[in-house]
């Protein structure tokens, strides 16, 4: 199948086709991302109106919205010029008024004819004691009543376009459904009793009450699933055709990587000797590794990476280190350099900053293969960078880079395996979301001796107290970083923060503070670093520049000013920053008061748990899964029917049925197979369709 199945044609034909839809209107739609039919059908109603016809509206309590029978009696034009026309009606037992604005007579003398019945159905208001309807909704002759929907369904609307012409081109568009066979697994379908695709979306669109929007309503819960299934299935297709590329064998023999266990001062946590075992039987298999290595902020990933490195070296190849920034890749340097020492092996560090000879002499070792381990910034996939034999290469804080990256990633060397480490907790519905092309290793216990970071509350009308606080302790030689809020307005209103900051705190302590901020130029960042690394700084004033992964033991004390403006995930990374020593270490969170009511429930989790998934988790809860992870670099795709935060099972069950499909049918060629094929197409996942044919 090469182009778009011809069932799908009428979805995928223009909208100026549907009723009510001409040129003008159809470039309406596309602000509500609609340019086709199909589109138009996965906008699902997000509320409805109750249309049900009442009796009376005899003891209603407006404003309210009702439906009734009336008679029609007389007309009261207006007396002079901008004053509204009225109409005076009766039902069974009340009579009330009609009233509409800029209408004119003849008009309305022909919608609602004086002595005759009609149905009408609009929202009442009681003005000085009298009920009234302005502008009715609906006006049908008692013989049309059958067409009013009891329950009217709501869509999402954009300027210029009413519900009428939504509900107008969406019955359109509904008539031209096609039937299909079906995807999901008949003994799921069976068991959540979901209905058949086609007869899903009609009744999604034609919903009886409340309950038939809330997402667990069974036409709902079908769609979305079908929506989920979909971007599972594009995702194992991405899995397995990576799975079949030839991976290199590499197989360790334990040598390099028991040295450096011998040596730790420690046992490794049960965790990090799962982690580690996963990850070599996964280096060792004939296939390329895909593996997520997810571990909250100090439970350990250095040295799981670093049995990762050095398997790959003890199988005679090279293993590369990738990390965001400059700082973090020599930081990495740092942590791994004892090790290496205690393996025999070779770290060296590549970045941006090398220049010219050296440089060259770096690229020569590296191809030459006297190079074991490359550690660096994304400068190490730049073209002249050619590798000996390159096993494997560690992504560090991998949400910043999506699946395409990946994909370039593993392109360097002919099967190289691929590691990814994040120490951002994702909730397990969101990680299927963007690493369900890849298997999981998770790292969920502390390693011995880290001692908890005591986490307190205090409102900024108690900043004298909290910078006495902070004298004293720098004087018994204790280091501190203080985070100042990214005002959202500007960069250049969050810097005037952070200099405020930084002036009237180094008016009370004098030189030992320091600044850093995301407009200081990378050298200057570095060295601002380094002075507080090395101790010449005693504390840091600085905007979120220092959220990821930098190592200064002897920072104990972390104030985070504004906390309420920081998401959880924001927070809890922050607070990883401290507690790296043996000292015990404080996180102290201060907030502007009052505090709403979602703020302090965030401010208190933080002080009650420093259990990384539960708070992902409940992150999830309070934000949304587009603004947790942020949608525009996440890769995260946008759902139009599934919601991740309710439907978190859903992914699950999405995940392992399209993993069992593919294992039953790897080329989709059973009936079943061939239903998915056309699910891909229907959600435009078609790239999965010709990555099968690559694979």
């Amino acid at each position: 199948m090469t182009g778009r199945p011809e069932i799908l044609f009428p979805l995928f034909a223009s909208l100026e086709g549907l009723e009510g839809v001409g040129p003008k209107t159809s470039k309406l739609y596309k602000g509500l991302g609609v340019e086709t039919p199909r589109d138009l059908l996965f906008v699902l109603p997000h509320s409805g109106i109750d249309r049900r016809l009442r009796p009376t509206l005899r003891g209603l309590t407006p404003p309210l919205t009702v439906t009734v029978e009336v008679e029609i009696g007389a007309h009261l034009p207006p007396r002079q010029r901008g004053r509204p026309y009225r109409i005076v009606v009766t039902d069974a037992e009340q009579e009330f008024q009609l009233v509409f604005f800029h209408a004119r007579g003849d008009y309305l003398q022909k919608l609602l004819p004086t002595g005759q019945r009609r149905v009408i159905s609009g929202r009442v208001e009681s003005f000085d004691g009298v009920f009234q309807i302005v502008h009715p909704d609906h006006v049908l002759r008692p013989d049309e009543a059958e067409t009013l929907p009891e329950w009217e369904p709501v869509y999402p609307l954009v300027a210029g376009l009413t519900q009428r012409q939504v509900q107008k081109a969406m019955r359109s568009a509904l008539s031209r459904l096609p039937q299909f066979d079906e995807w999901i697994d008949p003994a799921l379908k069976a068991q959540r009793g979901w209905p058949d695709w086609h007869v899903a979306l009609r009744a999604a669109h034609a919903p009886q009450g409340a309950g038939d929007i809330a997402s667990g309503a069974p036409a709902r819960e079908r769609l979305a699933y079908d929506e989920l299934f979909a971007h599972q299935l594009t995702l194992a297709i991405a899995r397995s055709t990576q799975r079949r590329a030839r991976g290199a064998v590499t197989k360790g023999d334990g040598r390099l990587v028991s040295k450096v266990l011998a040596a730790l001062p420690y046992a490794p946590t049960g965790a990090q000797t799962r982690a580690i075992a996963e990850i070599t039987a996964d280096m060792a298999a004939p296939h390329k590794m895909n593996r997520l290595l997810q571990g909250d902020v100090g439970a350990g990933k250095t040295l799981v990476a670093m049995a990762a490195l050095l398997t790959a070296v003890e199988a005679g190849g090279q293993a590369a280190l990738m990390a965001p920034t400059e700082i973090l890749a020599r930081q990495h340097v740092e942590a791994l350099a004892p090790l290496a020492e205690e393996a025999g092996v070779t770290i060296t560090l590549l970045t941006g900053r090398d220049k010219g000879r050296e440089r060259a002499a770096k690229l020569a070792a590296l191809a030459e293969g006297r190079i074991n381990i490359l550690i660096g910034t994304h400068a190490l996939f730049q073209r002249d960078v050619v590798f000996r034999n390159l096993r494997l290469a560690v992504i560090d804080e991998q949400h910043r880079f999506g699946v395409a990256q990946r994909m370039a990633l593993g392109e360097k060397g002919a099967a190289v395996d691929i590691l990814v480490m994040t120490a951002t907790p994702i909730p397990r519905s969101l990680a299927l979301t963007q690493y369900g092309d890849m298997e999981l290793s998770l790292l969920d216990e502390k390693p011995p001796g880290r001692v908890p970071v005591i986490t307190s509350l205090a409102s900024l009308e108690r900043l004298d107290e909290v910078v006495a606080h902070l004298a004293r302790a720098l004087e018994e030689g204790r280091q501190a970083y203080w985070v100042c809020p990214l005002v959202e307005e500007s960069e250049s209103v969050s810097l005037t923060a952070a200099q405020a900051r930084f002036e009237h705190l180094r008016a009370r302590l004098g030189d030992a503070v320091g600044l850093v901020h995301g407009q200081l130029a990378p050298a200057d960042k570095d060295l601002a670093m380094a002075r507080f690394v090395a101790g010449e700084t005693r504390i840091l004033v600085a905007t979120t520049v220092i959220e990821v992964g930098v190592n200064v033991p002897n920072a104990t004390i972390m104030v985070i000013e504004r906390a309420e403006s920081f998401g959880l995930a924001q927070l809890h990374q922050l607070r990883g920053r401290v507690g790296r020593g043996a000292g015990a270490s404080t996180c102290l969170l201060l907030y502007e008061p009052p505090l709403g009511e979602t703020a302090s429930r965030r401010l208190k989790l933080m002080r009650d748990t420093d259990d990384g998934f539960r708070i992902s988790d409940e992150d999830l809860a309070i934000r949304g899964a587009g603004d947790m992870i942020g949608t525009a670099q996440s890769g995260l795709p946008r759902f139009r029917m599934a919601d991740l935060e309710r439907q978190a099972g859903l992914m699950q069950t999405a995940q392992s049925d399209a993993r069992k499909l593919l294992a039953d049918d790897p080329e989709l060629t059973s009936p079943r197979g061939q239903a998915a094929r056309l699910l891909l197409w229907l959600m435009e996942q078609d790239k999965a369709i010709r990555l099968m044919r690559i694979g």
